[in-house]
């Protein structure tokens, strides 16, 4: 392995902690919080030039279909969110309240601050993982380390539950199995981008109480695992054509 891996992804992910240790703990609010977060994203580019002298491209960032890899994977993730709220009001664990409509700036400026720390984020904890290990990874080994990852790197929610846990670890099963099944991060930052956005366009939106925080969790859990099923039987039925 590349000896320049290790040194660049700790620095990277310093950065990004200290962001999310601000922003989650320390001082909400606080512009520092987002401009390290925006910084984590800006480093990336001259650490994937100090590894191997690609850039962006270095974390899985191609440039070949980008824009409908993006573009698909925040579709789905927003079509995504909507059938959680829905299992989430049928069950009973959120209550029905009357929505309001956001201006446009105020989704544009949403859609750019969660933009950048999904992007920030998959770099770290799916990028690396495609092009930047002792030897190439499955599509099981990959989802399964990079899912551990991504639950691991939201470090600042470990006192939040095995509940939350347990959805960070299946929302990472979905965007690795994405990532991995188009060798694209686009994939994977499409659909994490898009349920971030969804979910807070919609707390603004909707700002509705939750009964059941635990339950909500797990409902996000479930279409999350209802995506991955869908990318794993993808992947299958690609590997039978190929061997047929």
């Amino acid at each position: 392995m590349n000896k320049r891996v290790l040194p660049g992804f700790l620095l990277l992910l310093v950065v990004y902690q200290a962001s999310e240790g601000l922003q989650t703990v320390f001082a909400p609010g606080n512009p520092l919080g987002p401009a390290l977060m925006l910084l984590a994203l800006l480093l990336a580019w001259p650490v994937g030039r100090w590894i191997d002298g690609s850039g962006f491209h270095a974390f899985g960032l191609v440039r070949a279909r980008w824009p409908g890899l993006l573009v698909g994977g925040l579709a789905l993730a927003i079509l995504a969110k909507f059938a959680a709220e829905a299992v989430t009001l049928g069950l009973g664990i959120e209550r029905l309240v009357p929505m309001e409509a956001l201006p446009l700036s105020a989704l544009g400026l949403l859609a750019l601050t969660t933009f950048i720390p999904s992007l920030a984020e998959d770099i770290l904890t799916r990028g690396f993982l495609l092009h930047f290990t002792p030897k190439p990874l499955g599509f099981w080994a990959y989802v399964l380390a990079s899912a551990l990852l991504y639950t691991a790197n939201h470090m600042w929610r470990f006192d939040w539950g095995l509940t939350e846990q347990l959805r960070l670890f299946c929302l990472g099963l979905a965007y690795a199995a994405a990532a991995y099944r188009f060798r694209s991060l686009w994939a994977a930052v499409g659909l994490h981008w898009g349920w971030n956005f969804a979910g807070s366009a919609l707390s603004q939106a909707w700002p509705g109480p939750v009964d059941d925080v635990a339950a909500g969790r797990l409902a996000s859990a479930a279409v999350h695992l209802v995506i991955f099923a869908v990318i794993v039987g993808w992947v299958r039925n690609r590997n039978t054509e190929g061997n047929g």
